[in-house]
């Protein structure tokens, strides 16, 4: 497809009313009302508060993931303080964004209004981006900055103008920046190159190589930290990526299941329905824009399919490739209309069907969280999973008040991150083992550490942790708090004196207070 036949293949703009205009704005209006609330009233789940951890420091990246996560939550607490509010403030500020570049990219192939409101809405009908996008994760930047590059590739497709690579480029080094996911974009971006009839002028021409280059040099703090540090986020990841565990169906319907819920139970398979149309229809017509659209969520998704046969796949990590589907979605429909096709009644009833019932679900959601203190799903429920930390807190330091304790160990990062959190860094909070977490981070205060009491507070699960024995440490046992939520009692805690020891916050790498505990649950931890 070239820019000419680009242009004259596309309709005329084909018109919504302006009440129908002015319904969709102040729909998607109360749903980001109804996210700022959300993302104001809950507790900050456990992985939120660690990389609120990373935004307090100032190195170039991190062992778990780069460092965009890290500066979308300092612009957001930068205005809004450490609050809840001000930590997730990008997530909520990416979704509107992302919905502003699905909306254009179909405007541009379309011209047809209702797709463009089909759009908007979809991401609106799925539990995960209507609410749960309000909470911050390296997926967060990851969606807007890979929806952002292939709303680039699309202007490259619509004008036939090179410098729409650069800025692809841009997108792209910004996508790498908040996710090593981003590489899987790349078979897509190189289907887009090589299958249209265009393959030998853009493979000739400098601006997709320059992207290129654009893209890798926007990662370069990736590599220069990872350089400096016997590349140990690659080396992190990479277990994630060959680990090999034993099959298991449950883990597969574990993915297929989360896919159905944060995506939504209509949603889901009338995306993939859209999704493979277009593959089908994209490689046989050579279409650069179809070909780059379906290919960037059927590859991503057969992977991840694929690996949960025997990984267990966390709920965030598919994600940034559905909002591209929901272009997919939108724009087949379109054609399926000005093609006469006899799918096209019946693939419209099921997108209504699908953003009706799917934000029916979102709402549900919401009241269940923010209005409701009902346990329905007890000890199983996600959000109540990571709540109540402020008990175990609070609990804290009182004890350290009786005893003099001047600091604070524990053994798990989640406990680790929620204490900081919690506490806003009043105490030190030392995570004794995984240390090649904090590589880099700024001195917690070792002079209130050194020669002082601290107490130890860590899971009833892990009191007995075999490093305690490697070390000189004196425990002393005082009390268990219990975390609830909604009055269900969700996790005990271990609090005591400790003494006589000073944790090496920079061990040798080769020590088992440096390595991180990645695997576990017969498979890698999900986040």
């Amino acid at each position: 497809m070239t820019a000419a036949s680009f242009n004259r293949d596309r309709p005329r703009v084909q018109g919504m009313s302006r009440r129908q205009l002015a319904g969709v704005v102040l729909l998607v209006a109360v749903m980001t009302l109804l996210r700022v609330i959300y993302a104001g009233t809950l507790d900050l789940r456990t992985d939120e508060a660690y990389y609120w951890t990373w935004s307090k420091e100032g190195v170039l990246s991190f062992l778990d993931h780069p460092p965009m996560i890290a500066w979308f939550i300092r612009f957001g607490t930068a205005i809004l303080g450490d609050t809840t509010l001000g930590v997730r403030l990008g997530g909520i500020v990416a979704m509107l964004v992302t919905q502003l570049l699905l909306a254009d990219i179909v405007r541009r192939i379309t011209r047809d209004w209702r797709a463009v409101a089909l759009v908007v809405l979809l991401p609106e009908a799925a539990v995960y981006y209507g609410l749960l996008m309000a909470k911050v994760a390296p997926d967060t930047a990851l969606i807007v900055f890979a929806a952002a590059m292939v709303w680039s590739l699309v202007r490259v497709a619509e004008t036939d103008d090179g410098r729409w690579w650069l800025l692809a480029g841009v997108f792209g080094g910004l996508a790498l920046l908040s996710k090593l996911t981003a590489l899987m974009l790349l078979p897509a971006i190189a289907a887009f190159v090589v299958v249209p009839d265009w393959r030998r002028r853009w493979l000739l021409s400098p601006y997709p190589w320059v992207a290129a280059i654009i893209a890798l040099t926007l990662f370069a703090p990736v590599l220069i930290w990872n350089a400096m540090h016997d590349w140990a986020s690659f080396k992190f990841q990479l277990v994630r990526a060959t680990v090999v565990p034993p099959v298991s169906l449950a883990r597969f319907g574990e993915f297929l299941g989360l896919q159905f819920s944060l995506v939504g139970p209509v949603l889901f398979p009338v995306t993939l329905s859209g999704v493979g149309f277009m593959l089908w229809r994209g490689y046989r017509r050579r279409d650069g824009v179809a070909i780059l659209l379906s290919t960037a969520v059927a590859l991503p998704f057969a992977y991840f399919l694929w690996r949960s046969l025997r990984l267990r796949i966390g709920d965030t990590w598919p994600m940034f490739m559905w909002p591209i589907g929901f272009a997919a979605t939108a724009i087949n429909l379109w054609w399926l209309r000005t093609h006469g096709s006899r799918l096209a009644k019946s693939t419209a009833a099921w997108a209504m069907a699908a953003v009706v019932s799917g934000i029916a679900i979102v709402v549900a959601t919401f009241f269940y969280y923010v209005v409701s203190d009902k346990p329905w799903l007890g000890r199983l429920d996600p959000g109540g999973a990571e709540a109540g930390y402020q008990q175990v807190a609070a609990r804290a330091e009182a004890e350290m008040k009786l005893i003099g304790a001047t600091w604070i160990a524990t053994t798990d990062y989640r406990t680790y991150a929620m204490l900081r959190w919690e506490l806003k860094d009043r105490i030190p909070v030392i995570e004794i083992n995984e240390r090649a977490r904090f590589i880099g981070f700024k001195d917690p205060g070792v002079d209130r550490i050194r020669g002082h009491a601290g107490l130890y507070v860590v899971r009833q699960s892990d009191a007995d942790n075999p490093l305690w024995a490697m070390t000189s440490a004196q425990r002393l046992p005082l009390a268990e708090v219990v975390r609830t939520w909604r009055g269900i009692a969700m996790e005990t805690y271990v609090l005591g004196k400790l003494t006589g020891w000073t944790p090496d916050l920079a061990p040798p790498p080769d020590t088992p207070f440096y390595r991180w505990n990645l695997l576990a649950d017969n498979g890698v931890s999900a986040r």
